[in-house]
């Protein structure tokens, strides 16, 4: 279970990073040439990688952010604490990559918009930190739904 403050944990934080690079060359992105990969953490302590899978029906496409979350729902997983994202244009990491708008809506799903954190990530040294809310202002969510 983790029961640290993601907005503290240096550690964690660079450790989400790392896994993310780790599998950013698993990335299959033929058609756009852009790369992306990411890890999410959530509140069993678990964390879970993706990446992007481009398919020649565009619409088949998956995010590397979704491919993350949808694997750690497969196992269980309902309450996500945080996302980092890695990629660019051939794998090259000099920007930061932030999630789609589809991607942010998912995670609006299974984390708490005011607490959860994304990272866009150069290296585990060089990222840029935003809540769910400052990424997705105004957001609708499950409660909207009551």
């Amino acid at each position: 279970m983790y029961t640290g403050d993601i907005r503290k944990d240096e550690d964690m934080k660079r450790l989400l990073i790392e896994k993310a690079i780790e599998v950013l060359p698993n990335s299959h992105a033929p058609y756009s040439k852009y790369n992306v990969a990411a890890a999410a953490l959530f509140d069993s302590g678990e964390i879970y990688t993706g990446v992007n899978v481009e398919s020649a029906s565009l619409g088949a496409t998956i995010c590397a952010e979704r491919n993350a979350i949808f694997h750690a729902v497969a196992e269980g997983e309902k309450h996500l604490i945080a996302v980092a994202v890695v990629g660019g244009l051939n794998g090259d990491r000099s920007e930061y990559c932030v999630p789609c708008g589809i991607c942010r809506q998912v995670m609006r799903d299974f984390g708490d918009k005011d607490s959860m954190i994304i990272l866009s990530a150069k290296t585990p040294d060089d990222y840029m930190e935003k809540t769910l809310d400052e990424m997705l202002p105004d957001s609708f969510g499950p409660e909207s739904l009551d």
